[in-house]
Formats: C-alpha cells, sequence, structure tokens
C-alpha cells in the first residue's frame, strides 16, 4: 500500500512505482553496477557485458574479463551477466545470469564462477533446475558457495563441484534462506543466510508459512479455464508467519536452532549476522506491532542468546534500512565497529533519526549525531579518520548533502557537499574511503557524476568536475519549490509546475499529484521532480497547474513528530493536511476551483479515493490507481505497523479506509485496477464497486486483466493506461486558462 518507485524494476508498489515516473533518477551514470576493490584504488564495472577495472586517480581502464572469457565451452555467445560478486580475495567472480523475478526483483537465476588464475569459467548448480538459483555467494576462504534453489540451502565446493544439501524441507510454504512475499515486500528481506567467519557453519532464516491463509487470485485469460493463483497472504490482523534462525554446520549438514525468546507467531526477524571474528550472531527481533525492539547476542554453537538493547516507541520502531532495498545485492546488515566492539546504530528516541554507538559487551552507548536533523542515509564509516559520514539536510527537507561526525560524538556535524551545489547528492565510497563516486542533481540539474578524493571533494578529473560543468549542465527551471501553511498551522512542502504561457490573470486547473502514506515522500529536489510520466503530452505546454505536496506522516527529514503523527490516522490526517492545503491554493487568483483534480497511486490511489468521498467540495476529478479501498484487505507487516491491530482499534481502519466513504462520491471518479495484482488485491475494487452502486455513483472503471500492481505486462498496456488517464483527465478537468 505505498505508491512508485520501481516501475522499471517490477513495481514493489507504485511509490514505488510513481517516485519513478515523477522523479527518481539517481542512479550511478559510471555502469549498472559499480564494485569497489578491496585495495580502494580501483573499481569494477560491467560495460557492453565485459567486466572492466577502472584504477584510480587516472581512471585507467582496463578489461579483465571479455566476451570470450565470457562464453562457456562449446558456446558461441557469451553468458549475458545481470549482476557480479567477487570472493574475498578477488581471484573469483560470481556471475549473474538467465534472471527471472521473484516477486519485485529478478533475484533467481543461473550462477558461473570466473576464475582469474585459471581463466577457466564455471557454471554452478548445475544438476539443480535451470534459472533456480538465489543468493549465491562465496565463503569467507572462497572455497565454497552458498545458494538457495527452490526453498533449500546448498554448498558447493568450487574444486570439485560437489553440492551438498543443507536442508532438505523446503517448500512453497517452509521456506529455507530466503523469504515469503511478506517479509520481502515490507522489510525487504531476500537474501536470507549468513557465512560464518571460518567459513564451517551458515546461519539462515526459516519462514514457516503454512498457516498463513491463501488469497486466490484468479488469471482468466490464459487458458480457457479460469486458473486459481494461491498466495501466501497474512492480512492485517493475522498472525505473522513463524519465523526461526539456524546455524547449518557444512561437515554434517545439522542445524542448531536460535532459541530467540517470544512466541515465533507474535514477533519478526529482521535483522541477523555474524559478529566479526566470533561464533556469535547478533539478531534483531521486532514484537507484532512493532513497537518494540530487541538485540540479541547468540551463541551459534549452544544456541543461548542475551539481550544487549531493547527499544520502544509509542508508534512503531523503524527500521532503518541503508542503501537502495530495490538493488540485487542489497542486505540490510548490521554496520560493526570492531575496535570498540558495538555496531552502528540509528534511533529517532530523543525526536530526531540519530546514530549511536551500541557496545555489544554491555557499556554505555555513545550519541554520535547530535541536532535538530535526521541522519537520512549512512554511506561509509572510516575507522582509521573516526568519522562517520551520512546523507542528511538540516535546513531543506526536500534536499540531500554529506555530512560527517566524529565516531566518539565529540565535536560537531560537518558539511562536506560543496555548499554551492544545492539539490541531492549521493555517494559511493571506496573500501578505504579515499574516493568516492559522487551524484548530484536538483530539479534543473540533469544527474551527473564524477568520482572525488573524499579529503577535498575535488573530482579526479577537472573535465569531470561537477562544480566545473554544473553551470553548462543547468537547465531553466520549470519547477517551483512551494511551502503551504494551512489553518490547522500546518506547512508542508511542495512543488508546482505551472503552464509554459501562464498568464496571472487567466485562471488554470490545477492537478494534484498525492502519495501521502509513510511508504515514501514526493517531494524532492531533483532532476525530472514535477514531471507526470503517465500524460501524453507536456502538461505544462497543455495549460495544466501541476501540484505535489508531502503531509504529515511522509518520511521526511523532519523529526519523528512528523512522521509519526499519522499512527492509527492513515485515511485520516494526511487527508486532512492535503485537503487543507488544497484550500489554501484554491485562494490564488490564478486556480479556477472548478477544475480540480487529484490522482495517485497504490498508497497515493487510496488517498486519491478518500480525498474524492471526503472533500468532494475541492476534487471534482479523481484517478485512483491500484488503492487500497478497505485497509483490512492489506497485509499485516504495514497495516498493523502504522495502525495498529484491528482487534484492538477496528474503528481507525474503518475511519481510514475510502470504501467508508464512497457514498459520498460527486465529482468524476475514474478507478483502475489490475486483476493480477499479488500486493493490493482486486479484491479491494470488487468491495469498492459494490459499495458505489449500492448509491447510484457512477463512475469510469478499467481492470487490466492480469496485469500486477505496477500495470506493466503485457503487450500495449503502458500506452493504453497513458491514453486512458490522459483523455480522461482532458475531457473532466480541461486543460489551458480562461
Amino acid at each position: 500500500m505505498k505508491s512508485l518507485k520501481k516501475f522499471l524494476m517490477g513495481n514493489k508498489n507504485v511509490f514505488k512505482t510513481l517516485v519513478f515516473i515523477c522523479f527518481f533518477s539517481l542512479n550511478f551514470n559510471l555502469n549498472a553496477q559499480i564494485n569497489w576493490a578491496n585495495d580502494g584504488d580501483s573499481y569494477y564495472s560491467l560495460d557492453k557485458n565485459e567486466l572492466v577495472a577502472y584504477t584510480l586517480p587516472n581512471n585507467e581502464a582496463k578489461t579483465i574479463l571479455s566476451k570470450v572469457q565470457l562464453t562457456p565451452a562449446g558456446r558461441t555467445e557469451p553468458i549475458k551477466v545481470a549482476h557480479f560478486t567477487f570472493s574475498s580475495d578477488q581471484q573469483k567472480v560470481l556471475l549473474f545470469t538467465n534472471t527471472q523475478k521473484v516477486w519485485r526483483l529478478h533475484t533467481k537465476g543461473d550462477y558461473w564462477v570466473f576464475n582469474f588464475k585459471t581463466n577457466t569459467l564455471t557454471q554452478i548448480g548445475k544438476t539443480l533446475a535451470a534459472s533456480s538459483l538465489m543468493f549465491a555467494k562465496f565463503s569467507p576462504d572462497g572455497n565454497s558457495i552458498a545458494y538457495v534453489s527452490e526453498y533449500n540451502l546448498y554448498s558447493e565446493d568450487y574444486a570439485t563441484g560437489k553440492i551438498q544439501p543443507l536442508t532438505s524441507n523446503g517448500t512453497v510454504s517452509l521456506i529455507n534462506g530466503t523469504f515469503d512475499w511478506a517479509y520481502e515486500e515490507e522489510f525487504s528481506c531476500r537474501d536470507g543466510f549468513r557465512w560464518s567467519h571460518d567459513s564451517k557453519s551458515i546461519a539462515y532464516w526459516q519462514i514457516d508459512a503454512s498457516a498463513i491463509k491463501k488469497f486466490y487470485m484468479i488469471n482468466n485469460t490464459d487458458s480457457i479455464y479460469s486458473q486459481l493463483i494461491p498466495l501466501e497472504y497474512p492480512k492485517v490482523g493475522e498472525k505473522p508467519s513463524v519465523c526461526r534462525v539456524g546455524v547449518v554446520n557444512l561437515s554434517d549438514a545439522k542445524t542448531n536452532w536460535i532459541n530467540v525468546p517470544g512466541d515465533a507467531s507474535q514477533n519478526y526477524l529482521v535483522r541477523m549476522e555474524f559478529i566479526p571474528s566470533t561464533n556469535n550472531l547478533l539478531i534483531q527481533q521486532l514484537n507484532r506491532k512493532q513497537n518494540k525492539s530487541t538485540l540479541y547476542i547468540a551463541d551459534a554453537l549452544k544456541g543461548n542468546t542475551k539481550i544487549i538493547q531493547e527499544e520502544s516507541d509509542e508508534a512503531w520502531v523503524d527500521l532503518f534500512q541503508i542503501g537502495d532495498p530495490y538493488q540485487i545485492d542489497y542486505t540490510n546488515n548490521f554496520s560493526f565497529l570492531k575496535e570498540t566492539k558495538s555496531i552502528l546504530w540509528a534511533s529517532e528516541k530523543d525526536g530526531w533519526r540519530h546514530l549511536y554507538q551500541i557496545s555489544l559487551e554491555g557499556k554505555p552507548e555513545t550519541l554520535i549525531t547530535k541536532g535538530e536533523y535526521d541522519v537520512i542515509d549512512l554511506k561509509h564509516i572510516n575507522l582509521k579518520e573516526g568519522y562517520v559520514y551520512y546523507l542528511a539536510s538540516p535546513d531543506n527537507a526536500t534536499q540531500k548533502y554529506l555530512y560527517k561526525s566524529k565516531l566518539n560524538g565529540k565535536g560537531k556535524n560537518e558539511l562536506v557537499s560543496p555548499e554551492s551545489l544545492k539539490g541531492t547528492h549521493n555517494y559511493s565510497f571506496s573500501a578505504d574511503g579515499t574516493y568516492a563516486s559522487h551524484t548530484f542533481s536538483n530539479h534543473y540539474t540533469p544527474e551527473t557524476n564524477e568520482i572525488i578524493t573524499v579529503s577535498n571533494h575535488k573530482a579526479l578529473n577537472e573535465e569531470e568536475s561537477i562544480l566545473k560543468r554544473v553551470k553548462e549542465l543547468e537547465e531553466k527551471p520549470t519547477v517551483e519549490f512551494i511551502k503551504i501553511k494551512t489553518a490547522d498551522n500546518i506547512e508542508m512542502d511542495g512543488w508546482m509546475v505551472k503552464p509554459s504561457n501562464f498568464d496571472p490573470k487567466k485562471k488554470y486547473p490545477v492537478v494534484f499529484y498525492v502519495y501521502s502514506e509513510p511508504a515514501g515522500a514526493t517531494v524532492n529536489d531533483i532532476y525530472r521532480a514535477g514531471q507526470n510520466g503517465l500524460y501524453v503530452g507536456d502538461m505544462a505546454e497543455d495549460g495544466y497547474i501541476y501540484i505535489s505536496l508531502d503531509n504529515r506522516g511522509t518520511p521526511a527529514p523532519k523529526g519523528r513528530a512528523w512522521r509519526k503523527s499519522i499512527y492509527r490516522k492513515i485515511g485520516v490526517i494526511n487527508i486532512n493536511d492535503q485537503a487543507m492545503a488544497a484550500k489554501e491554493i484554491l485562494k490564488w487568483d490564478f486556480v479556477d476551483a472548478e477544475r480540480v483534480a487529484v490522482w495517485g497511486w497504490s498508497g497515493g490511489g487510496s488517498a486519491t479515493l478518500n480525498l474524492m468521498f471526503q472533500h468532494p467540495e475541492i476534487y471534482k476529478t479523481g484517478i485512483s490507481i491500484a488503492a487500497v479501498a478497505n485497509q483490512l484487505t492489506y497485509d499485516n507487516i504495514y497495516q498493523e505497523r502504522y495502525m495498529g491491530l484491528p482487534q484492538e482499534n477496528m474503528e481507525d481502519f474503518v475511519a481510514g479506509s475510502p470504501i467508508t466513504y464512497a457514498k459520498n462520491l460527486e465529482g468524476n471518479l475514474l478507478y483502475i485496477h489490475g486483476t493480477g495484482d499479488d500486493n493490493v488485491h482486486y479484491q479491494n475494487a470488487e468491495l469498492l464497486l459494490n459499495e458505489l452502486i449500492k448509491y447510484n455513483k457512477q463512475f469510469q472503471f478499467m481492470p487490466y486483466p492480469n496485469r500486477a500492481h505496477g500495470i506493466y505486462e503485457g503487450e500495449g498496456t503502458r500506452k493504453h493506461l497513458s491514453t486512458l488517464y490522459t483523455n480522461y483527465l482532458k475531457l473532466h478537468c480541461p486543460p489551458g486558462g480562461r
């Protein structure tokens, strides 16, 4: 129940869909994947299906794995590499190919190993089903490779090719080494096993979803008779999947289960990792309501555990995810500080998201970052320097900058990004922190990148210097960033795109793009902010005002109170903020109050329905895509985190659900849903249709047969959706000044 970041990546939900359309594009332009070498002075990247090494500071390129070397014996074409990872000594590289999608990402496929010493290419897991291997990775000593196939965990001896099953009971409902739909969707948990430091054992998650009720989707298009598609999907109010952690010894394939306290069907295990150079595991547990986090140290040999840290929140405890959870190699590991035998930890307990050192030995914690600002993302820990580098933006919640603070908590935070480059920065650090790939954009500057020396933030090549090139890159701004203060004294960030030939004496239609839930913010100062990827043509040229606003509850870096004010009030507080802001905008002389439209996808689709139903006096036209019409239909992890348990506060679920207010529809509604949506089920559409029909509310409905949450499958689908969207908007909210 979120909105659109992953349009091209198979869509998680459409913030995970529309964020891409509107403004997401902070990927490295160096190549699709950049992999820093151990020495910190070079990196690797794929270039036209060849692996290239770049040596710094001169960025000298050398092909180390050619198409010829990537061509298996007996074949004429090289394997097509989608992703690569090195062994710890970087003498071997794992190559991922023939990928298939599992829920959201292409995490299943075939793996090959290229050995640089012997110049040989070898496929692993050859006796297992084709394209069935997941998350293959070398043991620390480089002699073995572990992977998951068909819900079971395996290890393979590289020298002999012998495959050893480490589990054998895996099924679609008993999952070893990876996760079920809900864990992946809501915790971004995919890779579910970890090697021990001595390469002798593997710790792994086991998910028992056998008690989870199946939700059945119907495929009516691929055969004469309909086909049922079962999905283990825990709806809000249902118990979670049972989860436990085991440690399997490679010598005998026997698993020792860790004794984590508490009812396994009322808690989640969201992080697990071996503590470096020990046989102990560090495990993070969240209770079902996700308002209490507990850190355990577990003895991997004996299975016993002890608590080292607990934290609670009146709303929910955020799982601070480091990096991009939509990358195939994403693993949300702990950040260990070996010298102090502690971990880097993020907490909002003082009202802001700050970094702490949490001792693994029971010593007092250390607050590292201080002040009224939020740490947005952790980028690098430099133990030699004694600094941690992170993204933050104390003065503008729509932007991101690199800062550093001393690990001992002394001194103030220091801005590292160039102060003159106003906008959004991102960084990928070399292993030793000497260099970093730096990416920058804002709403009038296309994404651009450089490799810098971190100590002085200077480009290695003056010709690539962003500071030197930025004026040439800048375009004429078309987006205006605004702040709206409501009658409730709530100030909201927003962006606005005015018509190209704007005349302040005329009145124009306004189109609001909404998401509004805790899964994503829409107002970010990056390139392509203000663009609508579903609109055929140019909204500004056609004469629309296009606006988006971030209400309370969105994950903007504005402090805990801002983000968690929405607890148990999704569908209420966010809708009130959006409507009150719209009322202020309708006071502007150039806005036509009779031509007001709103649209959104997923959580934004839900907000669109609520705005249309709860405030028909404001919103005359709405386009809602893949919306949650009834909050009781969505998954337990997301909905219970933000809304509590329906067994305890059902009234909040009713108050926040669009279906409650469907009888109030007065304007023009286009409602769109894919019948094969495994995220926000098509069930929502039928429930809402019945309610609208009951009250004789006329509307337009478009089901897309067998399409998932992103509505992208099938020939002509995206063109059809865009045409439908554009024609409906133009018909019911005509463009142009009057």
